[in-house]
């Protein structure tokens, strides 16, 4: 008798559990999410990290032998260090040292009240970073926005930047032909609009996951805005920087994409003589993500040279 008292106290207690955990998952199922590929970079080898970068915490992931040659990767306007979990195990497992900033504002770093967000001021912070953990020179790369503040970067301290990589990436100076206001969606329209334009094959997302991406976009909006008001601006675009560039450049793009087009790879392209341009058919502005089997091999022989 007691032991049936037990198996049916475990019952009950695994069901409550079950329940528990359903409802979590239904009210904030973004935070399931994230703990999933939390623990998928954490298997794959990265190590979860922060560092004081002006005074604010910084939060990084760094995979690959402790010794490999740096590659530092930088996210885009509202991204975060974990996006490139797709791309980076390809330079990790080719020898390279991978780090994966969350620039302030975004991920898990700080969001400090007084800071700009543009993308000089997140240019100054991603030298911090480096400073911080004493890289001298490295192979920067940089996705959308990200892109933007490593041409500054390379620009301002080019004796940092051994090889310069841009995926998809902000700079040139060409007012969006789309809706910027749809990066802070507030409805779930409004998401499915900004997943066409990021996306060639958006998925269907159920309800319950876009309610929690809105919540956690209207939280965050006031970081993406005050980014924008500068990028929009023009002041940060690197039309004049590129010629200047003397490192190699990669140049990497999805043929589909709607938020940088394919013209504007191509212009930079023409602005930096020495530069090669990857265009993969069929990806969108997430290529790094969608078609990262077909690029991380050509970004690994690049850094390789």
């Amino acid at each position: 008798m007691r032991t049936i008292k037990r198996l049916l106290w475990v019952a009950g207690l695994l069901v409550a559990l079950v329940v528990v955990a359903g409802i979590g998952f239904w009210m904030r199922p973004v935070a399931f999410f994230n703990g999933l590929t939390y623990a998928r970079l954490c298997l794959s080898g990265a190590d979860s990290s922060t560092v004081a970068v002006a005074g604010h915490r910084v939060h990084y992931y760094a995979m690959g032998p402790a010794g490999g040659p740096a590659v530092v990767l930088v996210h885009g306007l509202g991204g975060r260090s974990e996006d490139w979990r797709d791309l980076a195990p390809f330079l990790a497992k080719a020898g390279f040292r991978v780090y994966l900033p969350d620039l302030p504002g975004y991920g898990r770093s700080e969001q400090p009240a007084d800071f700009s967000y543009s993308v000089h001021d997140e240019a100054e912070a991603v030298v911090g970073f480096l400073d911080a953990l004493e890289l001298k020179r490295v192979d920067l790369g940089g996705w959308s926005m990200g892109g933007g503040i490593a041409q500054h970067v390379a620009a301002r301290h080019p004796e940092r930047v051994r090889r310069l990589m841009l995926f998809d990436s902000a700079g040139i100076y060409e007012l969006p032909k789309w809706n910027t206001a749809l990066f802070t969606p507030r409805t779930p329209g409004e998401l499915d609009q900004l997943d066409a334009l990021l996306m060639p094959k958006p998925p269907t997302v159920p309800g319950f996951i876009a309610r929690d991406i809105i919540r956690l976009s209207k939280k965050n909006a006031w970081v993406i805005h005050r980014a924008l008001d500068t990028m929009l601006t023009g002041q940060d675009a690197t039309d004049t920087m590129l010629p200047g560039f003397k490192m190699p450049v990669l140049i990497v793009w999805g043929g589909e994409d709607r938020i940088t087009p394919l013209s504007q790879g191509e212009t930079m392209h023409r602005l930096v003589p020495q530069s090669e341009l990857d265009v993969f058919p069929g990806c969108g502005h997430l290529a790094p993500q969608e078609c990262a089997a077909q690029i991380g091999p050509q970004v690994v022989e690049f850094v390789k040279r």
